[in-house]
C-alpha cells in the first residue's frame, strides 16, 4: 500500500486516561515537526457528528447496543468524507480523540458486539485505519476516579459499571499486542509529565523511523 500524503494519528484510552493533555503535547510537537495539524474527535468533529455525539452521550437516552455501533460509524462516515480524507490528501496531520479502535473496545468489548460485524463496518464505512495508535493505558479504578474528580456530570457511557471498562481496557490490550507496529502504549498511570514525555520520546522515534523509510 502506498504511503498516504499526510498522516492519521488516534489516542486511545479508557475514561480518565489523560487524552486531553496528551493531544495538545502531540499537536505542538506534530507542527513543530512542519505537518499542519487537524484536530478532530469521536464522536464528533463535524455538524452532524456532534449532533449524534450529543445523542450518544445524553444520559436521558436508552440506547440499544446496536443503536449505539451504528450511530458511532454514521459520525465516523461523515468524518472520514469531510475532514479526515481531504486532510491527508493535502499531507496534513490530523490527530484524532479516537478513531475505530474505540468502537471495538467500546461497543465490541463493552457492549460485547461481534467483533467480525465491526471490522466489516470499519471496511466499509471508514476504509482506513490511523498511521499511529497513541493508546494511553490506566488502571480501571484509577481513570474513573480522576474522571470523577472533574466534577461533571456522567455522560452516558461514562455511567457504566467497573466491569464493563474493564473489558474495554483489556479489548484495547489485544489489539495493541495484535497491531504492535500501529500502537505506542503508554502507562499512562505516571505523572501527567511523564505520561507527556513518554507519548513525545516515542512519538519522534517513529516519525524518524517513518521518514526513513
Amino acid at each position: 500500500m502506498a504511503m498516504r500524503a499526510g498522516l492519521l494519528v488516534s489516542i486511545e484510552g479508557g475514561e480518565g486516561a489523560g487524552k486531553s493533555s496528551v493531544r495538545e503535547a502531540v499537536a505542538q510537537r506534530l507542527a513543530a515537526r512542519g505537518y499542519e495539524v487537524v484536530q478532530t474527535r469521536e464522536p464528533g468533529g463535524t455538524p452532524a457528528g456532534e449532533a449524534i455525539r450529543a445523542l450518544l452521550l445524553d444520559p436521558a437516552q436508552s440506547l440499544a447496543a446496536e443503536t449505539e455501533l451504528l450511530l458511532m460509524f454514521a459520525s465516523r462516515a461523515q468524518l472520514v468524507r469531510h475532514v479526515v480524507e481531504p486532510a491527508l490528501a493535502r499531507g496534513a496531520a490530523v490527530l484524532s480523540d479516537r478513531f475505530t479502535d474505540a468502537s471495538f473496545a467500546y461497543q465490541g468489548g463493552g457492549r460485547g458486539l461481534d467483533m467480525g460485524r465491526i471490522a466489516d463496518l470499519e471496511r466499509w464505512a471508514v476504509g482506513l485505519k490511523p498511521d499511529l495508535t497513541l493508546l494511553l493505558d490506566v488502571g480501571v479504578e484509577v481513570g474513573l476516579a480522576r474522571a470523577r474528580s472533574r466534577g461533571a456530570e456522567p455522560d452516558r457511557i461514562e455511567r457504566e459499571q467497573v466491569g464493563f471498562f474493564e473489558r474495554v481496557r483489556a479489548v484495547y490490550a489485544a489489539r495493541a499486542l495484535a497491531e504492535p507496529r500501529r500502537f505506542l502504549c503508554i502507562d499512562a498511570g505516571a505523572p501527567a509529565a511523564d505520561v507527556v514525555s513518554a507519548v513525545l520520546a516515542g512519538l519522534d522515534h517513529w516519525l524518524d523511523a517513518r521518514g526513513a523509510a
